[in-house]
C-alpha cells in the first residue's frame, strides 16, 4: 500500500514520538488519521494542526491501552464513527528497566498489557475487514531489543520478542490476501522512552531520529518484508545473535543494560 492517500489510519501511542512522526508524514501523504493516546490535550492539538496543514481528516479517541478492555472500547469507537481502518500501527508502548525482583509487578503487568496484548488485541480486531478487502497494513513497533534476552530489562525485552515473533508469523499467513505486516525494530531512538524509563542505562549506541525510524517503516511498505530493523549498525547487531553463542551474547547484552 504506497498509494495511503484517502486512507484511514490508526496510530496508537500517537501523542508524542514515533507515533507522532508516524502521523505527520502519514499526514503529508493524504492519509485521514485516527490518533489515540492518553493526553487529550496532546492528541488534540496534533489533530487540529494536521488537519488545517494538509486537509486531511482526523479523529482523536482518547485510551490507556494497558487497561482491560480498552482495546475493544477504541474499535467500538472506530465503529460508531463510521470508521474503516486501512492501516493499524501499534506503536504505543514503554520499557521497564533494573533487578526483575525490585521492579514493581503492577507496572511490569501494564507494560506487558500494551506492548503484548493491546497489541494482539487490535490485530485481531481490525485485520478480518482488511482481509474483507483484501486491502490493509499493519505496522507493529517492537525494538531491537527482540532479538535476544535482555538482563535488567527482561520483560520489556520478552514482549518485543513476542511482536516480533507473532507479527512475522502473520506476515506469512496474510503475504498472499491482501494485508501486509510488517515489524519494526528501533534501537535507541530521540523519544521520551527513557524518560518514561527513568534513566538513560539503557540506551545503547547513537540514538536515531523518530523520522528517520519512520521513514525507514514506510520505505519498507510494499517490499514484502516481514521485518525492518533501524539503521544499519542495528541491524548487523541484530544479526550477531545468530552467530554469537547465546551465553556470551547474555555477558554482552547484561553489561550494555547493567544499571550504573
Amino acid at each position: 500500500m504506497k498509494n495511503v492517500n484517502n486512507k484511514w489510519t490508526l496510530i496508537t501511542g500517537a501523542s508524542s514520538g514515533i507515533g507522532e512522526v508516524f502521523a505527520h508524514e502519514l499526514a503529508a501523504k493524504g492519509s485521514h488519521l485516527i490518533l489515540t493516546a492518553r493526553s487529550e490535550s496532546k492528541l488534540n492539538d496534533l489533530a487540529q494542526k494536521l488537519s488545517k496543514k494538509h486537509g486531511i481528516q482526523t479523529e482523536v479517541i482518547v485510551s490507556d491501552l494497558s487497561q482491560a478492555g480498552a482495546p475493544a472500547e477504541l474499535y467500538q469507537a472506530c465503529i460508531e464513527r463510521g470508521r474503516s481502518i486501512d492501516i493499524l500501527i501499534n506503536n504505543a508502548g514503554f520499557g521497564t528497566h533494573g533487578l526483575f525482583e525490585e521492579q514493581s509487578f503492577d507496572r511490569n503487568h501494564d507494560e506487558i498489557m500494551l506492548n503484548v496484548m493491546a497489541v494482539v488485541e487490535l490485530t485481531h480486531l481490525f485485520l478480518p475487514e482488511m482481509l474483507r478487502k483484501r486491502s490493509g497494513v499493519v505496522i507493529n513497533v517492537a525494538s531491537t531489543a527482540a532479538f535476544q534476552p535482555d538482563p535488567y530489562m527482561a520483560v520489556y525485552g520478552a514482549t518485543k520478542a513476542f511482536v516480533l515473533s507473532f507479527t512475522q508469523a502473520l506476515w506469512e499467513e496474510n503475504r498472499k490476501r491482501g494485508v501486509q505486516f510488517l515489524t519494526l525494530c528501533p534501537g535507541s531512538t530521540e523519544t521520551a522512552f527513557f524518560d518514561v524509563l527513568g534513566t538513560n542505562d539503557a540506551s545503547v549506541g547513537k540514538k536515531a531520529t523518530p523520522k528517520h525510524v519512520v521513514d525507514v517503516a514506510l520505505r519498507s511498505l510494499g517490499t514484502n518484508r516481514s521485518y525492518v530493523v533501524a539503521g544499519s549498525m542495528n541491524y548487523i547487531n541484530s544479526q550477531a545473535t545468530r552467530l554469537i553463542p547465546k551465553k556470551i551474547m547474555l555477558r554482552i547484552v547484561s553489561g550494555m543494560l547493567r544499571p550504573r
